[in-house]
């Protein structure tokens, strides 16, 4: 069983840093959609804000070497679209209430 630590500290809307043993890592996004920029990797999450419902694409940051970086696959991009459009209108319906 291993311990686990993250501190999640909100800068001013839609800015986060957190804080985890590995490290300091941004994060950007609204309710639904969020960019984590930290540790060699960029993770992009989209989902359903209050479902539990999200999608989370992980890539490595560009850089110098000439080892070729993953793409989803032409079958995951429809889903990611679908999660994104679900994310804005969701997000775009909660602000108005």
């Amino acid at each position: 069983m291993a311990f686990r630590f993250c501190k999640r500290i909100k800068l001013f809307p839609g800015v986060l840093v957190n804080l985890s043993k590995a490290g300091v890592t941004p994060s950007v996004g609204v309710p639904g959609t969020t960019v984590n920029i930290g540790s060699g990797k960029t993770r992009t999450t989209v989902g359903l804000p209050g479902s539990g419902l999200s999608y989370t694409s992980t890539s490595t940051t560009i850089s110098i070497s000439t080892t070729p970086t993953r793409t989803a696959s032409p079958a995951v991009r429809p889903l990611v679209w679908v999660l994104l459009v679900l994310g804005v209108v969701g997000t775009l319906y909660a602000l108005s209430l």
